[in-house]
């Protein structure tokens, strides 16, 4: 995970449930990133093992990195998972400014219903949180599991918590 600062402390925010339940997941914090930082993060550890952002695609970067057009087929290739956490306009940004971002096969999502991140405002019904689409990734990579249901459920009540909360106020 590589989290805007301005979602670091963000009390709506999930990454924070994701890097508590996901074993292997790790929380970089940062708008751009020292370039042999971001190297040593975006490094496979395993022989074999690919890298990929989970990010929707653009004309320009498809084609340069002449990606899988199935969505089965990108999910072989990647063993690794780069999300970004931070708004729309701020990921695009932080692309921007991380060029070794650029530079991965992109992993693309296919949301088959709209978020159900009530509590904070998406621009499109297929926009989703990053607990969500992170989830949604590692089940099109390693297949439906009982943990990612569970981390679904405690999202929505997660959730529901939240909107009590900000009921109240």
């Amino acid at each position: 995970m590589l989290q805007h600062p301005l979602e670091q402390h963000h009390s709506k925010g999930t990454v924070r449930l994701l890097h508590l339940s996901l074993q292997r997941c790790q929380v970089w914090v940062g708008e751009q990133f020292e370039p042999q930082q971001l190297a040593q993060i975006l490094a496979a550890s395993e022989v074999g093992a690919a890298t990929c952002l989970l990010y929707p695609p653009d004309g320009e970067s498809e084609a340069a990195l002449q990606m899988p057009t199935s969505l089965e087929a990108q999910a072989r290739r990647c063993t690794r998972l780069v999300v970004l956490d931070a708004t729309w306009r701020k990921s695009r940004k932080m692309l921007h400014l991380n060029p070794a971002l650029l530079q991965l096969p992109r992993l693309s999502l296919n949301p088959t219903g709209p978020s159900r991140y009530a509590i904070r405002k998406a621009h499109q019904p297929d926009q989703l949180s990053t607990l969500e689409a992170a989830v949604m990734a590692l089940q099109q990579l390693e297949g439906q599991s009982p943990q990612l249901d569970a981390l679904l459920t405690g999202f929505e009540g997660f959730v529901a918590q939240q909107a009590l909360k900000s009921a109240a106020c």
